[in-house]
């Protein structure tokens, strides 16, 4: 791991082990502009090819190759009367190759990953646009939908069908499937469309799951966000999403957890505590905090003095959640661990108590509740 810092941490030019390079080099990979431009009006008009379904089986290969490259037209949905014979010609096609490629056996040979992957990087990697609220508020303010949405979704849609066909071969796809191809997958998650997010979770989740040498450089990434989130931006709209991977992930880590983990949870996962946007991922910032003291009870004390360290003095809406994480982390507790911190628990379990506000007090006797 040698995720990114900045500034507000210290002087020295590494802090826990983190350096301010990953940090730099990650925030140069998310500086972009506006997308509504990213779009070009086709050029090529587009002609209706026969059906797949139709088409004879020395003849499907080549078809279904040119069905992914008449997809591979990105059109301006900016412009919602431009190009309309060309869209439902593409919508038509995608949905043609979500369902060829759901059902049809022995249509991922070699020679079609490339298409396949031309096709989902040339509709899916695009500049993100800026929110056109600058003031923009999550829990407040409706996201900016992605226009184009009618093709975009049937890509995933492919994507993900390609990914779980039992005819997909990790193998051949890692040619195409690399790491550069993750760090653009990754840069997404800042989409504000929630749709597209949900599409990215599952679609990197499976990424995670079937290529065995890339899982280490995606958790290294994810840190590299998390650290760019805490310390630099205060906003990136995957927290949540990328969070749900990483609980599944923790989950599935081997015994003993190994240091590079350990010094994730308490470098990086504590500290998101102090997030001003912190009621957007809690939920899932808690239940990986629990996984990890289920596997691995020592945890405990450090992760309690973290929330301890952190815990808010102005906001009555954070304290409540911490009051609710801590209730999650009491119910996993083993005694011996609880002992170390009774003394520095209960000082704080006090002044929420004698707080003259009315939600922590309440929320101290019914437990976060």
């Amino acid at each position: 791991m040698e995720p990114k810092v900045t500034s507000p941490v210290t002087a020295a030019e590494k802090v826990d082990g983190f350096s301010r390079k990953s940090v730099r080099r990650a925030r140069q990979r998310r500086s972009h502009g506006s997308s509504q431009f990213r779009y070009q009006s086709s050029q090529v008009e587009l002609t209706p090819l026969p059906l797949l379904k139709d088409a004879a089986v020395s003849d499907l290969h080549d078809l279904f190759c040119k069905k992914l490259q008449q997809c591979c037209i990105v059109f301006d949905f900016m412009d919602c009367v431009a190009d309309l014979k060309g869209k439902e010609i593409k919508r038509a096609a995608l949905n043609e190759l979500v369902e060829s490629i759901a059902t049809g056996r022995g249509l991922l040979i070699e020679p079609i990953y490339p298409e396949v992957m031309k096709m989902i990087s040339a509709n899916i990697f695009r500049t993100l646009p800026p929110s056109d609220n600058p003031e923009f508020d999550p829990e407040e303010d409706e996201p900016n939908l992605e226009a184009s949405w009618p093709h975009l979704q049937l890509v995933y849609e492919f994507f993900l069908r390609f990914l779980e066909s039992p005819d997909f071969q990790p193998a051949i796809a890692k040619r195409y499937i690399d790491q550069r191809f993750v760090l653009q997958l990754l840069e997404l998650f800042d989409s504000e469309d929630p749709r597209e997010r949900d599409f990215l979770k599952t679609v990197l989740h499976r990424v995670y799951g079937k290529f065995l040498g890339l899982r280490a450089f995606i958790r290294k990434q994810i840190t590299n966000i998390f650290l760019w989130f805490i310390y630099e931006s205060e906003h990136f709209n995957g927290v949540a999403e990328l969070l749900e991977i990483l609980g599944s992930i923790i989950n599935g880590f081997a015994l003993p957890l190994k240091a590079e983990h350990k010094q994730f949870l308490l470098r990086v996962l504590i500290p998101l505590h102090t997030a001003r946007t912190l009621s957007l991922f809690h939920a899932q910032l808690a239940y990986c905090i629990v996984q990890f003291l289920e596997k691995d009870t020592t945890l405990t004390e450090p992760v309690l003095r973290g929330l301890l360290k952190f815990w808010p003095k102005t906001c009555t809406q954070k304290e409540v959640m911490f009051l609710g994480e801590l209730e999650e982390i009491l119910d996993v507790i083993e005694p011996s661990q609880f002992v170390k911190v009774q003394e520095a628990l209960f000082k704080q379990i006090a002044k929420c108590i004698s707080s003259p506000h009315f939600q922590i007090e309440g929320a101290t006797r019914t437990g976060g509740r």
